[in-house]
């Protein structure tokens, strides 16, 4: 005999059933990237496989400073030629994709079309990224997530930062600190500027409100793309002022 828990469960699961199947129905799960229908067997991921397999990773040899693949043709000391000419405040960046195609695609996806769910499936990739070429995670003490102005956290309701960070920690069973950097002023977009504009833009509006949370520690920014890393290199900086050892940044792409 079925008790009324028992009973009561698999009714729930039966309309839970039901009620995707006629969702699937009408507004059938469709790729991200290009936007085309999805198998069933895919269907709950965010892209179809020709699009998964279309993202454009980043190869060894990396570049020590800003993460990207390194032609060693132009290089000198395993730094790129961009990155020989900047003063770059964090000590060396990651990322496993390049920021083009479909990773561009997602990311623009993430981040301005309410798709947060997307942060497990895109912060998965940096952990993969960082098991498969074998980069220590053991000296990092603090994970932390490069924050959003207040005017765009009330916006966009979630900081993609935050989400993949979120997964880095969990994965690497590292401490979060959510609150200590601060972002005290709007910028305007980094993608909207270009060379010294991002600078300037970027120009002292990160704080930290207790400077001992990350004296003589070390601490990995997280952050969704790189492209010139001003940004990065502006919370670094402040970082570094406070007594923090080494910075290093992970992004998802660059």
């Amino acid at each position: 005999m079925i008790d009324k828990r028992s009973f009561r469960c698999y009714h729930n699961g039966m309309f839970a059933r039901l009620g995707k199947g006629l969702k699937d129905i009408l507004y059938p799960p469709t790729c991200i990237a290009c936007r085309k229908r999805l198998p069933e067997e895919d269907g709950d991921k965010p892209v179809c496989r020709h699009c998964y397999v279309s993202i454009k990773r980043n190869l060894p040899p990396f570049c020590y400073r800003c993460g990207r693949h390194l032609d060693i043709r132009h290089s000198v000391k395993s730094l790129c030629v961009e990155c020989i000419r900047k003063t770059l405040h964090f000590d060396r960046a990651l990322s496993p994709c390049k920021y083009e195609g479909v990773m561009k695609e997602l990311i623009h996806a993430f981040k301005y079309r309410n798709k947060d769910y997307l942060g497990k499936n895109l912060g998965a990739l940096m952990v993969d990224f960082i098991r498969e070429y074998g980069f220590d995670m053991k000296p990092i003490d603090l994970v932390m997530p490069i924050p959003l102005s207040r005017g765009r956290m009330r916006e966009r309701e979630f900081n993609q930062a935050q989400l993949l960070g979120d997964c880095v920690a969990k994965a690497f069973n590292k401490e979060i600190f959510l609150h200590g950097l601060i972002r005290h002023r709007q910028t305007k977009p980094q993608a909207e500027l270009q060379g010294q504009k991002r600078l300037q833009n970027i120009k002292g509006c990160f704080s930290l409100m207790n400077a001992d949370l990350v004296k003589e520690r070390n601490v990995l920014l997280i952050d969704d793309v790189l492209t010139t890393g001003a940004t990065a290199s502006e919370a670094a900086s402040v970082l570094k002022k406070a007594g923090a050892h080494t910075v290093f940044v992970l992004t998802l792409a660059n």
